[in-house]
């Protein structure tokens, strides 16, 4: 749990924030000329989304920013993470910029400011415009080169007030998930289209990085990747291969390019699919980054498996370990490895734990209130988990959790809660939970430290 050495251990500088997606809270995907996006096909395809659920109205955001903002100031946060639309921007995917598009994120960011929060935007999280998809999506280079031209758009209106950037939100959802298990949009299983997918995805994030640098001098650039640390199950040889390729599949092959050591080898001969390389993409791909962010939620142990799809390993079910409400293996532990894995074995040297956060079941009392005692022990460990890390020398400089809201949680709808304020759907009434109190007693304890140091 967390301690004052613990609290002490966070730089006076140290950024507390939250953070969101589009596609997650917004709503209104009709609005201001807004296109369908690979999610909005998706998640209206029967059989795709727990309940039938979609994101049409989700949090009603794009209505409620004004309100979602006085919370953000309820829990004291300094900073906000929050993605940008792409079909609200550019609704074709390429071509003509929508003006009203921009002049939500216009008003979004000037709110923001006005609050005294600053604003950390991520350019892509999911919500690829349809007509893209259609073209082919990310197995194509186009989609990455059109990544790069809505970023200059998007940058050339907010670049004078927004700072801190993210070119993509978690590369590795978008093509594993979408384009290999098909279990997120865009719904499709074939393991050469998706890495075909990852590699453009990484490119996109290249290009989109020299977009910002030419669109927005002085921006601070980062990505955003998803990991886990993962473990063999048992000390037998085949299981100790399973781990290093699980963690080819999770870890390196999203962070080897990126910090200049090409696609691993061994994943190449794994997949067995050319990738779709032309010359200086690779100097491309691992454009200088100002920073790196890190979304954690779990740790995995594995075992050989196989005959199960690439990367041919079965999750092991650890005994008398605590999951969340997604059935995730609940490992602080993992959350600190990591910090200084990218720290010691890939030299970054400025770190922000992007998302981190827990879905618990929530229980809304008589008198109104949520008391989610779990939701709050899970945010405990996971700090005292970065401070460990930044007192063994990694550069972390700020905590987003994950979520201001409870919101459209993708494949699974809106059963599972990540929020640190209760949504109730019907009546989009917002209630911060217990633990969005306990995050913001944090900060508060963080700050009048500060001072008084």
């Amino acid at each position: 749990m967390l301690n004052p050495t613990d609290l002490a251990a966070f730089p006076p500088d140290f950024a507390w924030g939250t953070a969101t997606s589009a596609y997650q809270i917004e709503g209104a995907v009709t609005e201001d000329g807004r296109s369908p996006s690979i999610w909005d096909t998706f998640s209206h395809t029967p059989g795709t989304v727990d309940n039938g659920d979609h994101g049409d109205t989700a949090c009603d955001h794009y209505h409620r920013w004004p309100e979602d903002i006085a919370l953000m100031r309820a829990l004291g946060v300094g900073t906000y993470r929050l993605s940008i639309a792409w079909p609200r921007v550019v609704p074709g995917g390429d071509g003509p910029v929508n003006t009203a598009g921009l002049d939500f994120y216009d008003r979004l960011v000037d709110g923001l400011l006005a609050a005294g929060i600053t604003p950390s935007v991520t350019l892509y999280h999911w919500d690829l415009p349809q007509t893209l998809e259609d073209r082919g999506g990310w197995t194509v280079r186009d989609t990455a080169e059109h990544l790069a031209t809505y970023t200059a758009a998007v940058a050339g209106r907010l670049g004078d007030r927004v700072t801190q950037w993210a070119t993509l939100n978690e590369p590795l959802c978008s093509a594993w998930i979408g384009y290999l298990e098909g279990k997120m949009a865009p719904g499709r299983t074939d393991l050469e289209a998706a890495v075909r997918a990852s590699y453009h995805l990484l490119l996109g994030h290249g290009l989109a990085t020299q977009a910002l640098r030419a669109t927005a001098p002085g921006a601070q650039i980062g990505l955003v990747t998803n990991h886990s640390p993962v473990e063999p199950a048992t000390s037998r040889p085949e299981d100790l291969a399973a781990a290093v390729r699980m963690d080819g599949h999770t870890n390196r092959w999203w962070l080897d390019p990126v910090y200049g050591r090409g696609f691993p080898a061994d994943m190449r001969e794994l997949y067995g699919v050319d990738l779709p390389e032309r010359p200086g993409d690779d100097t491309t791909i691992a454009a200088p980054l100002d920073w790196h962010g890190l979304n954690y939620y779990f740790p995995v142990t594995v075992s050989d498996a196989p005959s199960e799809p690439v990367p041919h390993v079965q999750e092991v079910r650890l005994p008398n370990v605590p999951r969340t409400g997604m059935d995730w293996q609940v490992g602080a532990y993992g959350l600190e490895s990591l910090l200084l894995r990218l720290t010691d074995d890939y030299g970054v040297r400025r770190l922000y734990v992007t998302e981190n956060g827990s879905a618990f079941p929530d229980t809304v009392a008589p008198d109104g209130t949520i008391n989610d005692p779990d939701r709050a022990t899970y945010l405990e460990q996971h700090l005292a988990a970065c401070a460990s890390a930044i007192r063994k020398g990694a550069p972390l400089a700020g905590y987003y959790a994950w979520s201001l809201l409870d919101n459209f949680e993708w494949a699974y709808g809106y059963d599972k809660r990540f929020g640190l304020v209760h949504v109730d759907f019907p009546t989009q009434r917002r209630t911060i939970k217990t633990s969005g109190h306990r995050y913001a007693d944090i900060i508060r304890a963080h700050k009048e430290s500060s001072v008084t140091d």
